[in-house]
């Protein structure tokens, strides 16, 4: 998953809102989003490659997302599946600070990476790089790879946009939110972050929705919890060409 933006406390009929894009190699496999047979069972989509996930749901109320922080020059290849995490979390009755406990002592089996996970009433980020956990207060967040809110120019347009619309709307669409997830405006040249990687990759890297023929946006997720705890699922997975090739939606009530 490498960008999420996250509403909390902005609306009165939905306190929590998640709209996340997963982007990835298109060679990669991996299934749509089901139930695992876990125990207890998780809700995600699976990478087939590695056993984990970018972002998953309990039944119980708790809400794990992994985005992967871009510093080409210190990544390694014998790095662990950062997506282990997500399922990690979502599996085991971890309280707070004992996971938190549990990232420190793991934190640099992986690459750089930040973690956004609790229940939906209470989220938090952890990041690797810095071992620093911020908790999601009120307003609009966004995450992609640097830190919580770093203020690249895509995670900047959609906090923005995301704020607009819950301002100004009564109604909740979910097509409008897609069409927030599925903006292909490349940044100016000189607004890119340096992580490392040539400029002409920045830039293809630099909108919400990344298209091209080997890498991109491969799915686009909702989470959207309403004030009684009923929250539903919607994930549209892409081909290569940003054409939808599934959609997949389910409800929970959460506790």
């Amino acid at each position: 998953m490498c960008i999420l933006f996250i509403a909390r406390d902005q609306r009165k009929d939905y306190p929590l809102i998640i709209a996340a894009n997963r982007d990835e190699f298109h060679e990669r496999p991996t299934q749509s989003s089901h139930i695992w047979p876990t125990h207890p069972p998780i809700f995600a989509g699976k990478d087939l490659r590695a056993g984990g996930t970018w972002m998953g749901v309990t039944r119980s109320g708790r809400i794990a997302g992994v985005t992967n922080i871009r510093r080409s020059d210190e990544a390694r290849p014998d790095a662990k599946s950062r997506g282990e995490l997500v399922v990690d979390f979502l599996t085991h009755q971890y309280d707070d600070d004992a996971f938190q406990q549990a990232l420190q002592a793991r934190r640099n089996n992986y690459n750089g990476f930040n973690l956004l996970y609790g229940d939906w009433r209470n989220l938090q980020v952890y990041n690797n790089q810095t071992g620093d956990v911020e908790v999601l207060t009120s307003g609009i967040h966004g995450l992609s790879n640097g830190a919580l809110n770093d203020p690249w120019p895509k995670v900047s347009r959609g906090v923005s946009a995301l704020s607009q619309y819950c301002a100004e709307n009564d109604v909740l669409s979910e097509e409008t939110l897609f069409s927030l997830l599925k903006d292909k405006t490349e940044a100016p040249q000189s607004t890119l972050p340096d992580t490392g990687v040539p400029v002409e990759w920045e830039k293809r890297l630099s909108p919400i929705f990344i298209q091209s023929p080997d890498y991109g946006t491969r799915a686009s997720t909702l989470i959207l919890v309403k004030r009684n705890g009923c929250a539903s699922w919607t994930e549209r997975t892409y081909t290569p060409a940003g054409q939808i090739r599934e959609q997949t939606t389910a409800h929970f009530q959460f506790v």
